[in-house]
């Protein structure tokens, strides 16, 4: 069984819809600049993706190369009706806000030792749980996903703030699929309209015979991409968000309830990274 890159994903702003690249570096935190800029909720003031703001996903965002924002390239984002804007022009704010339906700010991001720009200023009313159970799609009797993966200092970090400090990551730097954990999806939904936008990953992996989500047996063993080298960490548990409407793709439930009922709410895997390198479309995975 052989895998090889078939897809490279960067998303310059959380949520939004990202840009496709030939080749990339991998550094310590990832793809540079992968999520590099992410909206602020002005109500809570806390960071929010489309878990809180679906609208998100009907945007999309690539990198301008002529002027930086602090640590990060300044980026021009195309808004639902088309139209053009970039990072540094006077009516961003309001131009996302008014696509997102809500106020909100646009940030870069910022040092990590900035904890009040991350944390979650807003904490549900009621139980903790029940938001996660939200967020995840899951019915009364739906077990939680499998967190297995993540530290017990990760969650902690995920229950106060918005993100792992000095990312906008959800959790982890590296997301991975394969087309045969795709084929699978379609198999037990085969009424969805599947594309692996709906999953954001970072590299979406070919394959010749695999079958099923083969990628979860990697979790805990290393993976060489290029010339970089990656530790599995988790099976990513799904959320909501594979369900949005996003251009092309209409709202489509079944996607996230199938995932829940059928594969545990997982589909794909995290990763950090062991080493860092470059990525190429073509390159060959070896698995250790």
């Amino acid at each position: 069984m052989s895998f090889t890159v078939k897809e490279i994903w960067r998303y310059p702003v959380k949520s939004m819809q990202g840009e496709k690249l030939d080749a990339c570096a991998v550094s310590p935190l990832g793809i540079p600049y992968d999520r590099g800029w992410a909206v602020r909720d002005e109500k809570t003031q806390t960071i929010r993706g489309a878990k809180h703001l679906p609208k998100l996903m009907l945007c999309a965002a690539r990198y301008v190369n002529d002027a930086m924002a602090g640590a990060v390239p300044h980026v021009e984002i195309t808004l639902p009706g088309g139209e053009r804007i970039r990072s540094d022009a006077p009516g961003i704010h309001a131009a996302v806000s008014e696509a997102v339906g809500r106020e909100v700010t646009l940030w870069p991001l910022v040092a990590a030792e900035n904890k009040d720009h991350y944390r979650i200023h807003e904490q549900p009313s009621g139980d903790p749980i029940d938001e996660w159970r939200r967020i995840f799609a899951l019915g009364p009797e739906d077990p939680m996903p499998d967190l297995g993966g993540f530290s017990a200092e990760l969650l902690q970090e995920l229950i106060e703030y918005a993100s792992p400090l000095g990312t906008y990551f959800d959790a982890f730097p590296i997301n991975l699929l394969t087309e045969s954990s795709l084929r699978h999806l379609q198999n037990l939904a085969p009424e969805a309209v599947l594309d692996a936008r709906r999953f954001r990953p970072n590299f979406l992996l070919a394959d010749d015979t695999a079958a099923g989500v083969v990628e979860e047996a990697w979790v805990g063993r290393q993976l060489r991409i290029g010339t970089a080298s990656l530790d599995i960490s988790a099976r990513a548990p799904r959320c909501v968000m594979t369900s949005h409407a996003q251009p092309g793709l209409d709202r489509d439930p079944t996607v996230i309830r199938t995932i829940v009922r059928e594969l545990e709410s997982c589909l794909s895997v995290y990763a950090t990274v062991a080493a860092p390198g470059a990525v190429t479309i073509g390159d060959a995975i070896v698995v250790a």
